[in-house]
Formats: structure tokens, C-alpha cells, sequence
């Protein structure tokens, strides 16, 4: 059995590739891909991890907890997904890194079932924007202390990536920018459900709907229709056409409302991201899906 699991990160697609997978579920069962009900495994899972402390299940326990998540016991891969497997927000930051315990957590989700393959998925997201949406997603902390005493400038995703292939060596890590989300979505789909060439998955323009006008959503279906792409990267070329025309700026502006922040800081946490992100693409056991 393969087993998927997108951690996150948070603030990237908010549950959107859960609810598309969900949304497919009965589309992809035929072809051996099961899309769990999150309310069931994400319970047992969170259950099952208490109980063991870190500690490896019998190839009995991982049978019964599959039991229990998988709606298909024919399925032969299951995508799952939660931005909370690598912790929770408040402590998402912690030492100059991103989700300190994340490897941890990680490793012990794939030790809840020895003799499957598991794999990881991970969105990555520009610390100039993921850390102001962070800071208001929790609410409670004053500035100083979300931050722990982290210095944005120090905080790399790639040390997370390095930690998580560490900690979990024999498991695949697919990895991409969420800011690329858009251009990539039916990549990304196949990628993680490895569903067969020619089955169409419906409601692939989740993403989309969110940042683009209806009238350019309909435009860009009807240009599609009339000249459909011959290859992955002329689709990507006509969605950003039509995102540069009739994207929704209020839907597509991210304010930057964190104390002390300058022009000067974001340019650099942006520039450095960029970098880390190039870093990330040639790292050993990691697939990065770029646009």
C-alpha cells in the first residue's frame, strides 16, 4: 500500500486539495486510489500517535488503523492530508526554524505503518507573506511572542526539508511553492494520486475560482476548448495569460502587516526564498514541482 500524506504547510491551499480529492473520490476508487474521509483518519491518526510516543506499530496495528481509515480495502495508494501533522500553528516557529518538531512527527506517522510505502507532500510558502498570515491565523500572541525570538532572516524552508529526509529517509518528499499552486494544480494532482493518463477529475478549478474573475474563468475554458495545450507547460502559459488579465487583486494581495516589517526586509526574505527554493529543487529524495 502506498500512503500519501500532504503536511501542509499552513496558510498554503487551506484543505483545497483535500476537498478536490474528496470531491473525486468516486472517480479515482476504479483505479485503486482511496481519498479517506479527513474527519475519520485524521482522529485516528492523531490517536494512534498518542498512544505509541514515538514508537513504531506492529504490522498488526498498522493493519487495524488502516482498517479503520481506508473506505477500500482493494485501494492500492491513499492520499491523506492535514497541515497539522507537523504541529500545530503556535508552534510552527521555534530556534530559527520552521515546525522544529515536525521531523519527529513525520517519522512517527510513517512508523504507524511498517511495510507501506509512505510518502510525504509539502507547500512551501515566501516567509515575507507566510509569517504575517501565520501571525493572524492564531491571534492570541503578541508579535514578539509568535516569533519566539526568530529571526525571519534566519528561517530557511529548506532546513525543514533536510530535517524530514533525515528523519524519514525512506520515504519520498514532493515538494512546491504555493505560490506556483495555480499553474500547477493539475500536476499536482497527478502526481500525488498517480491516477491514469486520460481520467478527468472534476472541480480542478478550485484554486482558480478563488483568485480569478468568472468572466476569465470562462474565457480561459473557452480558449482551452478552441486550442487545447499540446503540452504541461503551454497549459501553465495560457492560465498565467489569463491570471495577469483577470485575476482578483483583492484575492491576490497579501498585506504585510507585521510590526517593524520595511520594504527593504520583505525584498530580502523574498529574494532569500527564492533561493532556498532552487536549493530545495536539487535536494536528494525530494520531487519539486516547479511552474
Amino acid at each position: 500500500m502506498q500512503l500519501i500524506f500532504h503536511l501542509g504547510a499552513h496558510c498554503t491551499d487551506d484543505e483545497a486539495l483535500v476537498k478536490c480529492l474528496l470531491t473525486n473520490r468516486d472517480r479515482l476508487a476504479p483505479a485503486g486510489i482511496s481519498i479517506p474521509d479527513p474527519g475519520i483518519y485524521r482522529s485516528l491518526l492523531r490517536d494512534a500517535l498518542v498512544a505509541l510516543e514515538g514508537q513504531p506499530a506492529t504490522p498488526e496495528g498498522a493493519a487495524a488503523l488502516l482498517d479503520g481509515i481506508l473506505p477500500d480495502e482493494h485501494a492500492r495508494r491513499a492520499v491523506m492530508g492535514w497541515d497539522a501533522f507537523l504541529g500545530f500553528p503556535r508552534f510552527a516557529l521555534r530556534r530559527n526554524q520552521f515546525y522544529p518538531a515536525g521531523p519527529d512527527r513525520a517519522r512517527a506517522l510513517a512508523g504507524l505503518f511498517p511495510g507501506h510505502q509512505v510518502e510525504f507532500a509539502l507547500a512551501l510558502r515566501n516567509p515575507a507573506t507566510f509569517l504575517p498570515a501565520l501571525f493572524e491565523r492564531q491571534k492570541t500572541r503578541s508579535h514578539a511572542e509568535f516569533l519566539e525570538g526568530c529571526d525571519p532572516a534566519a528561517l530557511a524552508w529548506s532546513d525543514l526539508v533536510d530535517r524530514i529526509r533525515a528523519a524519514c529517509p525512506q520515504s519520498p518528499l514532493t515538494v512546491w511553492a504555493d505560490e506556483d499552486t495555480p499553474l500547477i494544480w493539475p500536476e499536482l494532482l497527478r502526481v500525488l494520486t498517480r491516477h491514469p493518463a486520460g481520467l478527468d477529475l472534476e472541480d480542478t478549478d478550485i484554486i482558480l475560482r478563488t483568485i480569478m474573475s468568472p468572466e476569465g474563468l470562462a474565457r480561459m475554458h473557452d480558449y482551452l476548448a478552441h486550442h487545447p495545450p499540446q503540452t504541461e507547460l503551454q497549459r501553465r502559459r495560457i492560465v498565467s495569460a489569463f491570471l495577469d488579465k483577470f485575476a482578483l487583486p483583492d484575492r491576490i494581495e497579501v498585506e504585510l502587516d507585521m510590526p517593524g516589517w520595511t520594504d527593504e526586509l520583505v525584498e530580502r526574505l523574498t529574494l532569500a526564498y527564492e533561493a532556498d527554493m532552487e536549493r530545495i529543487a536539487d535536494t536528494p529524495g525530494v520531487t519539486f514541482i516547479a511552474s
